[in-house]
């Protein structure tokens, strides 16, 4: 798979390429640069917004542009060949479905804002889908998009040992949507505090109904 990301700081996103999972799946993540496309002098890719208020507003013909120059075709049209994705808190809520629903996309293009966000036709007329990692306000989203190539990218082949284990943790149909039971791992004792009995007892039917019984919450399917 090949994940775009277009931001104010690319160089962010050099540590992504150096996760083992992230080294082994089959992806190609690169970053894009709007003030190396943008149309405006002295590198400006914010402009006041309409009716007046705080802040600065993203251009939508700075994202155009840096779209069209990376793609070589009309920025309106690259949401025909890739999920183009803006991260903004008015987003559909990301959780373990719309990873699974992003992993199965063939290319992916995340465009992070910055300032009071985007002029609101990089929403409806450049981007295909829109995606919040949370209800609360970050400076950008350098984050957010993280938060999707991270999540996307331990789906994609190579990314895991065993690829097994995505059917059997947090979130996942085989847990029903829950999130997993508690683990352990030597030191048998610390300081004072044992491994449950059941664990070390072999019984792998009582293993399983004692992980079955602590399995955590159920995800609120609305988010």
């Amino acid at each position: 798979m090949q994940v775009d990301v277009f931001t104010l700081f690319p160089e962010w996103f050099d540590w992504m390429r150096r996760p083992r999972h992230l080294v082994n799946a089959d992806l190609e993540l690169r970053a894009f640069n709007y003030r190396d496309y943008t149309p405006l002098t002295a590198g400006q890719v914010d402009d006041a917004p309409y009716g007046g208020g705080p802040g600065m507003v993203v251009r939508v013909d700075v994202v155009a542009a840096a779209l069209e120059a990376v793609y070589g075709e009309a920025a309106e049209t690259v949401r025909t060949r890739r999920r183009v994705i803006v991260m903004s808190p008015r987003g559909r809520m990301l959780n373990d479905a719309i990873v699974r629903e992003l992993a199965d996309a063939p290319a992916l293009t995340i465009l992070c804002g910055r300032y009071e966000g985007f002029d609101e036709r990089v929403h409806t007329v450049l981007a295909s889908d829109v995606i919040s990692i949370g209800p609360y306000v970050l400076a950008g989203g350098e984050i957010p998009a993280m938060t999707i190539v991270d999540a996307v990218g331990r789906r994609l082949p190579g990314a895991l040992g065993n690829r097994a284990s995505l059917d059997d943790e947090s979130f996942s149909p085989g847990l029903g949507g829950g999130t997993e039971y508690p683990h352990y791992t030597r030191p048998g004792t610390f300081l004072g505090v044992g491994v449950p009995d059941v664990l070390l007892s072999g019984d792998h039917g009582a293993i399983a109904r004692w992980r079955s019984a602590h399995l955590g919450p159920i995800a609120d399917a609305d988010q």
